[in-house]
Parts: C-alpha cells; sequence; structure tokens
C-alpha cells in the first residue's frame, strides 16, 4: 500500500492501528475515512472486516504492521498489554524502523509510559502518549478528546491523524503528560457519576418525572456529558457497554497509585472504587461505567 496524496500535495504518512477494540475499531475506521493507508492488527481474529471494507489492509503480526507502517497508533487495554504487543515475541519493535512514530492512546501509569518512550529511543523510535476520553460515541463520531505528552515535533507530526479520531487536542508536557492528565479524568468522571447517580435516585423516591427534572438541568450548573449521555441508563436500570465500568476500575487505581505518590487524598474516587470493586464482584464489570447507579439505587430500596 503506497502512500497517498494530501491536499497539498505531501503524502499522507502511513498508519498501522492495532487494538479493534470497543474503542480502537471506530478511532482506526475514522483513520480510513480520512483516507490515510492503513493497517490494522488484532489480538483477537474476526475484528477487522469492516476496516478492510473501508480500504485496510489487516496484517499478520505487529511486527509485519510496523515494518510497513511510519505511523503506529495503539489502543490496548493496560500496560501489560502494550508492553506484550511492542516488545514480546514478534512485537512491533521487531519491525519498527529508525524514524517511526508510535502513538500511545491506550490508558495505563505515566511511569510506564515514559519506560515503554525510553525503550524505543534505543532504536530511534519516538513516542507519544495520547489517552483519550469521550465514550465509544467520541470514539465513533471523531470527537474524543485527546491528552498527549511528548516532544514537541512529534505532536506537530501527529496533528493530522490526532485529528481524524478527535476534536479536543492538547499537547500538555513530555511523554508521561497525557497519562496524567487522563488519571485526573477518570478520577472527576467517578464524582459526577456518583452524583448523576444520587440525583436520579433521589427523584424516582420522590416520584417525579425524573426525565423532565433532568432535561430541565443539562442547560444549568449540572449539565454534564454523563448527565446528558449516561441517566437515561440509571433511569431505566439498564447499563448497555459504552466503557466496561472493569476498565474504568483499572483507570481509576492509577488515579489512586498517583494520588498516594504525590499525598493528595480523594475520598470520592476511593469511595466508588468501592462501590466499582463490588460490581465487579457481583459479575457487572461488563457493565457501563453509569452501572456506578445500581449500588446507590439498591441502598435506596430500588
Amino acid at each position: 500500500m503506497s502512500a497517498i496524496p494530501e491536499g497539498n500535495g505531501a503524502p499522507k504518512e502511513r498508519v498501522g492501528f492495532v487494538g479493534l477494540g470497543t474503542m480502537g475499531a471506530f478511532m482506526a475506521a475514522n483513520l480510513a475515512r480520512a483516507g490515510f493507508p492503513l493497517r490494522v492488527w488484532n489480538r483477537t481474529a474476526g475484528r477487522a472486516s469492516e476496516l478492510v471494507a473501508l480500504g485496510a489492509t489487516e496484517v499478520a503480526s505487529p511486527a509485519a504492521l510496523g515494518g510497513a507502517c511510519d505511523v503506529v497508533v495503539a489502543c490496548l487495554t493496560d500496560s501489560p498489554q502494550v508492553e506484550e504487543v511492542l516488545f514480546g515475541p514478534d512485537g512491533l519493535a521487531e519491525g519498527l524502523a529508525p524514524g517511526t512514530l508510535f502513538i500511545d492512546c491506550s490508558t495505563l501509569s505515566p511511569l510506564k509510559a515514559s519506560e515503554f518512550a525510553q525503550r524505543l529511543t534505543q532504536q530511534n523510535v519516538s513516542m507519544l502518549d495520547a489517552p483519550v476520553s469521550g465514550g465509544s460515541e467520541g470514539a465513533r463520531n471523531a470527537t474524543l478528546s485527546i491528552m498527549v505528552g511528548g516532544a514537541d515535533a512529534d505532536f506537530e507530526r501527529a496533528q493530522s491523524i490526532l485529528g481524524a479520531m478527535g476534536r479536543t487536542i492538547t499537547h500538555l508536557g513530555p511523554v508521561g503528560a497525557g497519562q496524567w492528565a487522563k488519571a485526573i479524568n477518570q478520577v472527576i468522571l467517578s464524582g459526577v457519576y456518583l452524583g448523576v447517580a444520587e440525583g436520579v435516585t433521589l427523584g424516582l423516591k420522590a416520584g417525579l418525572d425524573v426525565e423532565r427534572v433532568l432535561s430541565a438541568l443539562k442547560g444549568g450548573a449540572a449539565g454534564s456529558w454523563i448527565l446528558e449521555n449516561r441517566s437515561d441508563r440509571m433511569i431505566r436500570d439498564d447499563y448497555p457497554l459504552g466503557f466496561k465500568i472493569s476498565l474504568h476500575r483499572k483507570d481509576l487505581g492509577i488515579g489512586l497509585d498517583l494520588a498516594r505518590s504525590v499525598g493528595a487524598v480523594l475520598p470520592v474516587a476511593s469511595l466508588a472504587a468501592t462501590f466499582e470493586d463490588g460490581l465487579i464482584t457481583q459479575g457487572y464489570g461488563d457493565d457501563d461505567n453509569s452501572a456506578l447507579a445500581r449500588p446507590i439505587r439498591k441502598l435506596s430500596g430500588l
């Protein structure tokens, strides 16, 4: 697959994408629709058919993908998966040529992001840590918020690629800075989920038309993405997948570890983590994160 020209005549870089899960599949599709020559790989087979229909090429291994791309984007579960895909047998690092840029949209510890960047530097490969926020809707609609850490030149190089996947793209500092921002994002979300869940529960217990009440609130100070996009699930007590509660718990664990490392006390996030631990134990780990309403509803007799 050869590079194709941009509007100004410069060729688009050849992009690889690894990790075609709930978020990654949509993000890769948006890169294909933006016209990037795209190669894809996923640990579990059978996830690439729609991308192939959009013009992408599925490859047999991360190493094969890395060897055929100028920029590689990853969206994986956690640092062990990123490390395996990068440095394991037949991993990306075996194929990445000097000058390649690795963009990691996974969520992991800032320390691990810095470690991976240092290891890649040894073979003259650059890295951006670029975790995302916005849920599956944001991934589908290319409206993600992308928090980026890395060198200025690498950030500038990645602009068109990141812009094909997200709307708000912010360079926050060196590698690891994006992961710090994502941890803060997940801490804030834990409190907002709990607040919306409590408001919904209070309205239901009062016998109000909660949908009308929340419609009135969405335009005021209580308005938020979660109130707009997840409160209906809390009202119905039904939590179809958008972002797994088990994954948020993993992310929240990173945030709580970072808080301990700097001496910050996060009581609301700690409470959310306790609720999430209970939900995962009860078998709700694959529910959407809005399932944080379950224990609050239950405690209130709903």
